[in-house]
This record gives structure tokens, sequence and C-alpha cells, in this order.
């Protein structure tokens, strides 16, 4: 079922288009009508047309204005040429001679009739009535072409507004959360691929698609957080009541901990998350090879296992960067036996930071899919993987304009990375 507000307001913009149209038919006719006039009035010669026609008209009958025979027979043949009325007055107004079927009631053309500058009389002419019919045929014929521009306009204001009207149906209908609502474009006109209104289309289909790609993503991590912070939550109800049960309170406490550190983990990654999602990446000098020396200091691992050079000063995020750190040490943890070593080095724009691991590598052709979200690798799920880490990383690395890889290495086991660029301030 239509909406009707869309209804109405697809009437009113046609309705809009088509008075407009009208009005610019109207202004124009009206336009073109006085220049049209203004310029054969003035510059067409009308004028002295009609004086010519006047003096050589007078000069014939005053030839034979004294001999009634040839006046009347002059005013017949001019009558007949004319296919109207001719009426030959003298000095005094009277009638001499009357040619023509139907009486001149109001003369189109009338002259004097003057022979060596003395009047001897006037003449009157009229056009036959059908002449004149023919001259309002033709202005009816202008009307008729006008109604029929109008009439067009009509069904050009209709296919002028479907696409605008399409366009705005499918923007309410995302607005009231129907992630789906796209523009069909071709249910009003075949586009036409450089068409503005088929651009504005693809270009909103594409933000609509990023848009509903981006809330189901949000949605499905949404379930996963809840289910895996439920987790935790219930093993750490579990050992507070074992705890009032006798169990030993030491034990109890450094296994809450643990499992408050997981929560926290996951927070964090959320936080961080958010914080590119809204574009808060605040950029300062911090030195990357301490930065990677802290990451190994959370995550219990000793000093020895960083292969970075003594300094690296980056602009960077200092509280992404940690998160991202943290996820390539969980990653190679969880998924590649164990971290072998953090390396921290530099080539000619960026800074890398990567962990080795001495697991079984990458498969081949999937390097590139261990960094879509929600991907998880063989027993993720057991080991509680929501598939977000290296997700993450590459956001962060893209927010530094650096990017995420990862490889298998030739003596075994994976390389998982990102990369920081520099600006060319800090490599001169």
């Amino acid at each position: 079922m239509k909406n009707p507000l869309a209804r109405d307001a697809k009437r009113q913009l046609q309705r809009r288009i088509f008075r407009w149209f009208g009005a610019s038919i109207l202004a124009t006719g009206i336009t073109v009508g006085l220049v049209s006039a203004l310029v054969w009035r003035r510059d067409s010669g009308y004028p002295r047309a009609v004086s010519a026609a006047q003096a050589f008209v007078g000069a014939r009958f005053a030839e034979v204005f004294d001999d009634p025979l040839r006046r009347e027979a002059l005013a017949r043949e001019l009558s007949a040429a004319l296919d109207g009325s001719v009426v030959v007055r003298d000095v005094g107004g009277a009638v001499l001679v009357t040619s023509g079927a139907e009486p001149c009631s109001r003369p189109a053309f009338k002259g004097p009739i003057e022979r060596a500058g003395v009047a001897l009389g006037s003449i009157e002419m009229c056009p036959a009535p059908h002449r004149l019919r023919g001259a309002g045929g033709a202005i009816a014929a202008i009307l008729a072409a006008c109604a029929a521009l109008w009439a067009a306009s009509g069904l050009i204001a209709r296919r002028l507004s479907r696409p605008i009207v399409e366009l705005a149906r499918a923007a309410r209908d995302f607005g009231d959360g129907k992630l789906d609502a796209r523009i069909g474009l071709e249910r009003c006109r075949r586009p036409h691929p450089h068409d503005e209104v088929a651009m504005l289309t693809q270009a909103f289909n594409d933000m609509a698609g990023r848009i509903e790609r981006q809330v189901l993503a949000e949605r499905e991590l949404l379930a996963s957080v809840s289910h895996e912070v439920r987790t935790p939550l219930a093993r750490i109800r579990l050992l507070t009541e074992l705890t009032r049960d006798g169990r030993p309170m030491a034990s109890s406490l450094d296994e809450i901990d643990a499992e408050v550190s997981e929560i926290d983990a996951l927070v964090g990654a959320l936080l961080a998350n958010a914080k590119l999602d809204f574009g808060a990446v605040t950029r300062e000098p911090i030195d990357a090879v301490d930065a990677a020396r802290r990451a190994l200091e959370r995550a219990g691992l000793p000093a020895q296992r960083l292969r970075a050079p003594a300094r690296l000063e980056v602009m960077a995020d200092p509280t992404l960067v940690a998160r991202a750190l943290a996820n390539l040490i969980e990653n190679a943890r969880d998924h590649g036996g164990g971290l072998d070593e953090l390396v921290v080095e530099q080539d000619a724009d960026s800074v890398r930071l990567m962990a080795e691991d001495s697991g079984p590598g990458l498969p081949i052709g999937q390097e590139a899919r261990v960094f879509e979200p929600f991907h998880r690798g063989p027993g993720a799920a057991e080991k509680g993987s929501l598939g977000l880490g290296l997700s993450l990383v590459r956001k962060i690395a893209s927010a530094h304009g650096g990017t995420a890889f990862a490889s298998t290495r030739s003596s075994g086991g994976a390389r998982v990375g990102f990369s920081i660029a520099r600006p060319p301030s800090e490599l001169a």
C-alpha cells in the first residue's frame, strides 16, 4: 500500500512543474509576439509599403476619376483582385462606386485620391471575411501549439518527478528503519549512466548498503559480545558461591581476576572500535619500541622477545597502538602456538610492528581473510574468540595511514602486523 503522504507529495511536485512549464510557455509566447510585432512594424518596411500602396491606388483612380465607366471598372478589378469590397467617395464623402459582395463597414485600407495636389475623393478597401478568419485561424493554430506544448509539459513533469519522489520514498523508508530500502529507478525510466539522477541514485544506494552492512555488523557484534560477557560473569558468580561454601579465597580471587581481565580486554576492544568509528584518533609523538615493550609486559611475556632498535619515534594514537599490539600478541598466543618475537622496524616511509609465532602458518590464499570481521580460525570458538582482534588491527592501521599484513614465514609460523605511515616531515 502506497504512503498517502508520498502520493500527495508526488502530485504537488507534478503540479508545480506543470504550472511552471505553462507560465514559461505563456511568457515565451508573449515575448515572441511583442518582439515580432516591434520588428515587423519597425524593420520590415510595412509602413512604407502601405504608403506606397495608397499612393499607387490613389494615382490610378485619379487617372479615371472623371470617367464613371472606367472608374467603376477599376473598382471592380480591384475588388476582384482583393476578393473584398471597394468604396470610392467624392470630396464630400458621397459614395460614387461600390464594388464587392459585402459592404465595407470597417475598412482595412483608406487613402486619398489626388491629382496635382487637388483632392478628388477617397477610396476604402475591406478584405473578405474569410481572409480575416484566416488570420484568426493562424492565431488559433498558435494557441493549439501552446496547448500541445503545455500538455507535453505534463508528461515531462511526470517523468521528472518520478525519480525524485522515488528517492524521497526510499529515504523515508530507510529513516523508518527499513535498511533494505533502495531506489528502484528502473521502475521510473531507463537511467542513463551519466544522468545526474542516476548518479544520485547510485550514491544513495551505495550509502544505504554501507550503513546496512555496518548496522548488521554492529548487531552481530552486540549479540556476540552479550554472549561472551555472560560467560565470564557466570564463572565469577560461580566462584563467589564456591568461596562462600569454603573454597580458599586466594584461589578464587586469582580466577576472578582472570575473568575480569578477559572482560576488560573485551571492553577495551569495543572502546577502541568505537573510537575509530567516530574518528576520535589523537596522534602524538610516541616511542613505538617502548609501546611494544609495555605490550609484552602487560601480556606477561619477557622483554627478550622484542626485536627492535633502541628507539623509534612515530606520530600515533598511543591507546590504539597499544590495543593493536595486544591483539597481535593475543592472536599469536591463541592461534599461532605462542609468540616468538614482537618486531618493530622502519622502512622507507612507515614504521612496521609485527608478531611472529611458531604455529602452522596461514592457509595459502587466506592471508587477507584473517582481517575480516568475525573471521574465526580453527578452534577460535572454543577459545571464546569473537573474530574481531585482527579486524580491529586493520582499522587502526588504516586510521594511521598504514596497512595490515599477514604472511607465512619461510621458517614456519605466521607473521602478522601493521604499519604506521610517517609524514614527510618525520622523514626529513
